[in-house]
């Protein structure tokens, strides 16, 4: 994949992003982070306090359950819409004209249903993989080597 001369490039998932810039050219990307956030989202089975709640249904003659919040998931999927939120502010601001996003299938699933319209219209490409707790070099290596 070719990444443009000060293309932005986002690294997420659904706990950390990258915000990075190209200052290198398309063919050799020189990528320099500019913004790193980080939240803490423990493990849904410490921030659930009780398992799921049963009711009794006559239409099902037993009992039914209820299915249980993954507070988790929530977490990660308010943070890839955070990060969405992020993208169109800087795409209002003309921070970018070409944007490339990285992160892992879900997260990708989830930022797509919140791109702004500005942000969609400078996607250069997108690829599923987690690449967060990787160097820059291997984040630049995975870019070029993309189709």
């Amino acid at each position: 994949m070719q990444v443009p001369h000060d293309a932005m490039v986002v690294v997420a998932d659904g706990r950390k992003m990258l915000f990075l810039r190209n200052e290198g050219d398309a063919e050799y990307p020189n990528l320099v982070v500019e913004r790193v956030r980080e939240q803490e989202n423990p493990p849904d089975r410490e921030q659930s306090t009780d398992g799921p709640g049963t009711t009794f249904s006559s239409q099902s003659n037993g009992r039914s359950s209820y299915q249980e919040t993954d507070f988790h998931q929530l977490e990660e999927d308010r943070f890839a819409v955070e990060t969405a939120d992020l993208l169109k502010k800087r795409a209002l601001r003309n921070e970018f004209d070409s944007l490339i996003v990285v992160a892992p299938p879900r997260t990708l699933g989830e930022l797509r249903k919140h791109y702004h319209k500005e942000v969609s219209e400078r996607l250069v490409g997108e690829i599923d993989k987690d690449l967060t707790g990787h160097p820059v070099i291997e984040i630049e290596k995975t870019l070029t080597a993309a189709d």
